[in-house]
């Protein structure tokens, strides 16, 4: 399982995440991309969005708009 903490990174372009492998390396996502579906933490609890982005370039997930994205946990099994 992949999980860490969402930040937004201006190298890519991208919402990313670090998070740390089978051998306990730190690793990058790699960017999110429109689409890809996540489960974020919300008040203690594991709620499953999708990512997109909208049309004024601001990424938002489906269900859930308004919510700042920068610093929420986020996995992906």
């Amino acid at each position: 399982m992949k999980q860490g903490t969402l930040f937004y990174d201006r190298e890519c372009g991208r919402y990313n995440f670090h998070y740390k492998d089978e051998e306990g390396d730190k690793r990058g996502y790699g960017g999110i991309h429109c689409g890809e579906v996540f489960e974020f933490k919300l008040n203690d609890v594991w709620v499953p969005a999708r990512v997109e982005m909208g049309m004024n370039r601001e990424w938002y997930l489906v269900g859930l708009s308004g919510l700042k994205l920068d610093g929420l946990e986020v996995r992906q099994k």
